[in-house]
C-alpha cells in the first residue's frame, strides 16, 4: 500500500527536477520551506521530525535541494516531506506539503470498520510490518 499524504501523493514519485520546480513555485510566493522526516507514516502521526530549521528568505531552490540530499543521506529509509509555510499575517500556516522520499519497502496500513451504538461507525488503523 502506498502512503498517500499531502499534494501529489496519488502521482508517481516526483523527480528531483519536478521537486525543484515545485520549490521554485513556493519560493515565488515567498513561502518558507521546511523539511520533515519520519519512519511512522500512520495517518494520525502529524508530528514528524524537523530536519534543520525552516528556510526563510531563500531565493533559489538549490538550498532546499542541498538540505534534501543531506536528509536523504542521513535517513534513507524514512518518509521525507517538504512543507511550504505562508508566513503572511492572517494565514501563518502550511500551504503546501508533499512527500519527496519513501522507504524501499513501505509498511502496510490496515483499516478496520466497526459498527457501534446506533448508526455510528468507528475506524481504526493498524500498521502491519
Amino acid at each position: 500500500m502506498r502512503i498517500t499524504q499531502g499534494c501529489f501523493s496519488f502521482l508517481p514519485d516526483l523527480t528531483d527536477e519536478q521537486i525543484t520546480a515545485q520549490v521554485d513555485y513556493c519560493l515565488s510566493r515567498n513561502w518558507a520551506i521546511g523539511l520533515e522526516f519520519t519512519d511512522d507514516p500512520h495517518p494520525r502521526n502529524t508530528y514528524w521530525d524537523m530536519w534543520g530549521n525552516p528556510m526563510f528568505d531563500l531565493k533559489d531552490a538549490k538550498g532546499v535541494m542541498i538540505e534534501l540530499a543531506d536528509c536523504r543521506k542521513a535517513n534513507p529509509d524514512a518518509y521525507i516531506r517538504i512543507n511550504a509555510f505562508d508566513s503572511v499575517r492572517g494565514f501563518e500556516t502550511v500551504t503546501m506539503s508533499f512527500i519527496v522520499n519513501r522507504p524501499a519497502i513501505e509498511p502496510k496500513i490496515a483499516m478496520h470498520r466497526t459498527e457501534v451504538d446506533g448508526r455510528s461507525i468507528r475506524y481504526t488503523h493498524d500498521v502491519i510490518r
